[in-house]
């Protein structure tokens, strides 16, 4: 018998013999960790754990996903990431960790080695145990087996004393058991509730944001972590036909000199949009975009007064996108959430900056059609059609922690649509969660600044529509908003201001009751 002969014929041995197992119950899986054969062709469901401390750690996060697909590890869902401080070994510098979900080929003692030599090629070397890492990549699950070997022990044999990875195992598992593996995963616990009821005693959402662990976005080579405050983010529209301030703002010295008076005022971020997207507005060429957007965005970027603040440039064009940030653009706003234009995905994942993905249906001259005007419950549509359009983007390989949620106010939505989203902005997170609850983290950003809801409600032009932005603005940061886009940066920021106390009274008084 011929050396590949004998090898089919073991291969579906141990198959059968693995198949004959699990009718029976089993789920343990003990593999040769030195054989140079492991068998094992079935895909299976893998949750893998990163951490990094050395050198640029989302760099070095960045690298480990991209090896990881190249090796045959299919990434499929991202959790949140988390800057956490160090376990065991305390005087070393602080951890970025997050985990993926993932299918593969690879049987564990294969998948064991490609992770190693990632952490290999990604610059990590023998140290002490706990201590300092460039990398450091866990097998958390394997499938629906438990694995024990000399060199491996799936699940990981600290997990359920370790908040830095239970936070993100939740964040990749939420509440629904959504595969045989997942239900697996809960009953390794050995905890009557589960993985769930593992987290709840550890503290579980009650842990982020203290001392030890922060819930953060990577923006601007640093980590913003959106829950301490909220964000103010002006208006800046370098167009002729924006709804509020078209062409107030189309030479370079105009455009400079309101960034200057927005910053002056207290904003956090800068919005630069160069194509108008109120309703009815007709589609730009990318170039024409282009013209408009670049000397301005490289105007703003090269001010004093910009140092620290965060540049946003709002297009759906991947061209765009990819050229504002090789300009220096630190996030991209897209209405569309990668609609209108079937290459945005793809370029994001290339880019190291969070995008925001907007609700809307159509495009801006169709939004308002009375097709696009039907809900019949506006925030939970709202939430599958979103929540559907980011399970794209991190399909693409845009990671959850780089992702920011907007509702799209005023876009394919009527004045009775705006006012539950303002009210139901907690119910859209819940009902996101219940698909991701890493997605549910995410910050989200709401835009009702002039629009036309508020002139319908408070009859008057756009620009005098500032009082009714601010009403809208508290409700909404109230109601869980992050990040706020605004023209009127003085007048909010007092309302957000307002608004963060009294979350933080709200949240301390909690707190003393537990």
């Amino acid at each position: 018998m011929s050396i590949l002969k004998y090898l089919e014929t073991a291969r579906h041995k141990v198959f059968a013999a693995r198949k004959y197992l699990k009718v029976l119950g089993f789920s343990s899986f003990h593999t040769a960790p030195n054989s140079s054969v492991e068998l094992h062709s079935q895909e299976e469901e893998v949750v893998i754990a990163l951490g990094s401390n050395v050198g640029d750690r989302l760099h070095n996060f960045k690298e480990a996903l991209k090896l990881m697909r190249n090796s045959g590890i299919n990434i499929t869902r991202h959790a949140c990431l988390y800057e956490t401080a160090p376990a065991y070994v305390t005087d070393q510098p602080r951890f970025i960790n997050s985990a993926v979900r993932a299918v593969t080929k690879l049987g564990p003692h294969e998948l064991l080695s490609t992770l190693k030599r990632i952490e290999k090629d990604l610059g990590r070397t023998d140290g002490i145990r706990y201590g300092p890492r460039p990398i450091d990549l866990d097998i958390l699950f394997y499938g629906k087996y438990k694995v024990s070997s000399d060199i491996l022990t799936i699940p990981h044999e600290r997990i359920w004393e370790r908040p830095f990875v239970m936070a993100p195992l939740m964040d990749l598992l939420g509440s629904a058991i959504d595969s045989d593996a997942v239900a697996a995963w809960h009953s390794f616990s050995g905890h009557s509730g589960g993985l769930s009821g593992l987290w709840e005693d550890l503290g579980s959402e009650s842990l982020i944001g203290k001392e030890g662990m922060y819930r953060v976005i990577p923006v601007a080579n640093g980590l913003l972590d959106c829950s301490r405050r909220t964000s103010v983010m002006g208006i800046l529209n370098v167009t002729p036909d924006s709804f509020s301030d078209g062409g107030n703002f189309l030479s370079v010295e105009s455009a400079v000199s309101q960034v200057r008076l927005m910053i002056s005022e207290g904003a956090d971020m800068i919005d630069i949009g160069a194509q108008s997207t109120r309703p009815m507005a007709s589609r730009i060429s990318v170039e024409e975009e282009l013209g408009r957007l670049i000397p301005i965005l490289e105007a703003v970027v090269s001010m004093p007064e910009a140092e620290g603040k965060l540049i946003s440039v709002d297009t759906f064009y991947s061209e765009v996108a990819l050229e504002a940030v090789s300009k220096g653009a630190h996030l991209i706003n897209d209405v569309s959430a990668g609609q209108l234009d079937s290459n945005m995905f793809k370029v994001m994942a290339d880019l190291d900056v969070p995008y925001v993905a907007m609700h809307m249906r159509g495009d801006p001259s169709t939004m308002q059609n009375s097709e696009n005007l039907k809900y019949d419950n506006v925030c939970k549509e709202i939430s599958s059609e979103l929540y559907s359009r980011v399970r794209e983007a991190e399909i693409s390989g845009i990671p959850a922690w780089r992702i920011i949620i907007d509702p799209g106010i005023g876009f394919s939505k009527k004045t009775e649509h705006n006012l539950e989203i303002l009210f139901g902005l907690p119910d859209i997170r819940k009902e996101i969660g219940t698909r991701s609850l890493s997605i549910s983290h995410a910050p989200m950003l709401i835009g009702p600044s002039r629009k036309r809801f508020l002139g319908e409600i408070c009859p008057r032009p756009a620009a005098e529509r500032d009082p009714a932005t601010i009403a809208a603005v508290t409700a909404g940061v109230l109601g869980g908003a992050n990040i706020v886009r605004v023209h009127n940066v003085k007048a909010n920021l007092d309302a957000v201001k307002l608004c963060d106390a009294i979350l933080r009274q709200k949240s301390s008084h909690m707190n003393s009751r537990l």
